[in-house]
């Protein structure tokens, strides 16, 4: 049974910048595309990277080339660098896999951004 969690979270000034996890478990993360999500208080969860299990990547028209999406399958890791924030960043973030037909969910960090 796949399992994520996220860690790396936190408070930064506009500008500043984060590096979000996501550990893999259950199965070898070799075998798995992975998207990063996040969710603003009140608003609905938008995707914002995705990482093909060849390495090739996606981002929302949002990022603007602000963050990198990348993987580590020796460490079952993947990694949301954040560079730039903006307070519109602010969120809770999680990591997202599809696995025996259905989406599996970390339980989210959240990123605080303050002017």
């Amino acid at each position: 049974q796949v399992q994520l969690m996220e860690s790396g979270g936190g408070a930064v000034q506009a500008g500043g910048s984060l590096r979000l996890s996501c550990q893999f478990s259950g199965i070898p993360l070799r075998l798995n595309g992975m998207r990063w999500y996040r969710q603003a208080q009140g608003r609905k969860r938008e995707m914002v990277a995705a990482i093909t299990t060849g390495g090739s990547s996606d981002y929302a028209d949002f990022v603007e080339g602000r963050f990198t999406v990348s993987r580590d399958n020796a460490k079952d890791m993947v990694y949301l660098q954040m560079h730039n924030l903006r307070c519109g960043d602010a969120a809770v973030y999680s990591c997202a896999t599809v696995s025996n037909g259905g989406w599996v969910w970390g339980q989210g960090t959240q990123v605080t951004v303050s002017a």
